[in-house]
């Protein structure tokens, strides 16, 4: 079901920032040695304010999904990016947790501790949730519906169109059995459309650095493709401040934002403002 998008706009494209700073390290790799923890502050002390100032230039409203440890812990770099007046703020976790390691009753704790510092540093709940790396357990698809969120940005069961996503019962010797759709809408991501791990490097988790010609060449790909046989679609692209703002990655971003932003069909919007078009009928 395409959006409906403002006059004259083709595809929504929404670029979303994942501003991990100094959680990811310590929520995914399990890493605090202060060489780990340098890299998530690089992400916002300089990383952050490069890439405002270069969505400035291009008119790119961007969804920042954001734990609520990065807010704890570099609270001027949230007010810098609210006081743009452009951006939404997303719900990402209380530090970037392994979801599904979580038992419910963890897992519903960190969803209140998250919205809590939401309403603290943002002055209201966030709208939409990002898992912190995509992930899901049987629980959370109810969780994020019972704390009254409007959208989730984290499966990949469509590419290029919103839905509303099922729960579903695993069976071996069966066929899966699905649930009712929820009431959250879908906006889908791709780990193909994902910066981090195509271009970082993790000792022991990541090994190798990928090239990033082949990253933005395949991102360029997806937006054609998206441009040309998907109008009223909706491309959601993730970055990470301390991967997209390094000079190399910057510079190629930096060309595919330029490229995007020629097509005059292309609509930069947050996932709100992309929720916000979408109807039922």
């Amino acid at each position: 079901m395409p959006l409906n998008l403002p006059e004259g706009k083709t595809l929504a494209v929404n670029i979303g920032a994942d501003f991990d700073a100094q959680s990811l390290w310590m929520g995914v790799f399990n890493q605090t040695s202060p060489s780990a923890l340098s890299r998530g502050e690089f992400g916002a002390e300089v990383a952050a304010p490069r890439l405002l100032r270069l969505f400035e230039r291009y008119g790119v409203r961007a969804t920042w999904c954001t734990p609520a440890h990065t807010m704890m812990t570099f609270p001027h770099r949230i007010e810098e990016i609210l006081a743009a007046g452009t951006h939404e703020i997303a719900a990402h976790g209380c530090y970037h947790e392994t979801v599904p390691s979580l038992a419910p009753d963890e897992e519903r704790h960190l969803m209140e501790r998250t919205l809590e510092v939401h309403e603290q540093y943002i002055g209201k709940r966030p709208r939409g949730y990002r898992s912190p790396a995509w992930d899901f357990t049987d629980q959370t698809l109810g969780i994020i519906e019972e704390f009254g969120f409007e959208w989730d940005s984290s499966l990949m069961g469509r590419d290029l169109r919103p839905y509303h996503p099922r729960p579903v019962t695993v069976h071996w010797e069966e066929g899966n059995v699905f649930g009712d759709p929820s009431p959250i809408l879908e906006l889908p991501v791709s780990w193909f459309l994902d910066d981090f791990p195509a271009l970082e490097y993790v000792p022991g988790a990541i090994p190798l650095m990928g090239s990033t010609e082949v990253l933005f060449q395949r991102f360029k790909d997806h937006f054609d493709f998206a441009y040309e046989n998907e109008p009223g679609g909706v491309l959601s692209i993730t970055l990470h401040p301390q991967t997209a703002a390094r000079a190399h990655v910057y510079r190629g971003l930096e060309k595919f934002l330029e490229y995007m932003a020629s097509f005059p069909g292309t609509w930069f919007a947050t996932l709100s403002e992309i929720y916000d078009t979408w109807t039922e009928d």
